[in-house]
């Protein structure tokens, strides 16, 4: 079964706010098996346009990535989120066929 894949592009509008999200999604993340692969770093954009942060978080299954956001504990962590920061998120699945090569 393919993983799951949150990815997120933001901006943090108010660090003190996206604090207390950060706090909040902790355990949504958890139950879920959210386990991070990139959290902002260094980053270039040869094309197209960015933000300022960028986050993929990996999830043992599409759907464990789907049920994690509509989570009611997620859900509460959004609301402080959303007072907190601009951002683009996808929820995609991974890719588990053949590769180049």
């Amino acid at each position: 079964m393919p993983k799951g894949y949150w990815i997120a592009r933001y901006e943090v509008t108010d660090p003190e706010q996206y604090k207390a999200y950060i706090a909040a999604n902790a355990k949504p993340f958890k139950d879920f098996g959210a386990r991070f692969l990139v959290r902002s770093g260094r980053y270039e954009t040869p094309e197209g346009e960015s933000r300022t942060r960028n986050v993929v978080i990996e999830f043992p299954s599409y759907q464990a990535a789907l049920d994690c956001y509509q989570s009611r504990a997620y859900q509460a962590a959004l609301e402080l989120r959303m007072q907190a920061a601009e951002i683009d998120l996808i929820i995609i699945e991974g890719y588990a066929g053949l590769q180049p090569g």
